[in-house]
């Protein structure tokens, strides 16, 4: 298994759009297996393909159970739910509700800020055993599927703060990008193909 690094803010591959998996082959499941490990290993809840500098409809989520409450102690959102998960090919079907959660970005790191997301989700995916699925997600859930949807589209949750927050962030984020910009030139956050 190759060994993958994060890409960061500034990194052109956080804005490619990903391609279709036309099928879930090996390299695909180690490239999954390789993304829960970096996820980890950053103590994230979820990662898109484009974060390991892959372009393709990839992601993994795994929401702990207790993040998977409307309040601490309370009953679990999506207690149907196997934990973790991987999504190939995933497909917003239906969404209802909304959220303004704070959020943040293995991607974007230190950076939070409320985000306006659906409260609930349902979305169709293809599973590691090459399975169509279809799942309804809540709360925590559905922003981590959200915000990993996002990335597929080369959209980062910079892009969903308000104006206001945005401008204050700006500075950070220039400098941010600036120093990914002189990392890529010592080969931080290789692109690859699957």
């Amino acid at each position: 298994m190759m060994k993958l690094k994060l890409c960061t803010y500034g990194n052109p591959v956080l804005r490619e759009p990903a391609a279709p998996v036309a099928e879930i082959t090996g390299k695909l499941k180690s490239l999954a297996e390789g993304m829960f490990e970096v996820m980890y290993a950053k103590k994230g809840l979820g990662l898109a393909a484009q974060q390991v500098g892959q372009t393709v409809q990839v992601c993994v989520i795994d929401v702990p159970p207790e993040a998977d409450m409307d309040k601490q102690g309370g009953a679990r959102l999506n207690p149907g739910v196997a934990m973790p998960l991987v999504m190939f090919n995933p497909a917003l079907v239906e969404k209802r509700g909304s959220n303004n959660g704070s959020e943040g970005c293995l991607s974007v790191p230190e950076l939070y800020a409320p985000v306006l997301r659906a409260e609930e989700v349902t979305v169709e995916y293809v599973d590691l055993a090459g399975e169509r699925r279809r799942l309804t997600a809540r709360g925590m859930l559905a922003r981590a599927i959200q915000h990993e949807m996002d990335h597929l589209d080369g959209v980062l949750f910079v892009d969903r703060m308000s104006a206001i927050k945005k401008i204050s962030l700006a500075g950070t984020l220039r400098r941010m990008k600036r120093e990914m910009e002189e990392r890529l030139g010592l080969g931080a956050c290789p692109k690859g193909k699957y």
